[in-house]
């Protein structure tokens, strides 16, 4: 065999190796179940944006 089919069937082989590990992983994932949002009680409280607008006078708020 020439060089060039030698390294055109690894990378062949690489790429279908690729793929099939993506695919399990993404079956993994997958079974651990819905996706839920974060708590909101859990989230930082953020301020209000008239609050960031005078405490920094750069900021234009339309």
């Amino acid at each position: 065999m020439e060089r060039s089919k030698i390294i055109a069937i690894i990378t062949g082989a690489i790429s279908l190796i690729l793929a099939v590990a993506y695919l399990l992983l993404v079956t993994v994932l997958d079974f651990r179940g819905e996706m839920l949002p974060a708590p909101q009680s859990q989230l930082p409280v953020s301020l209000p944006l008239q609050q960031l607008a005078t405490a920094n006078p750069t900021l234009r708020v339309h």
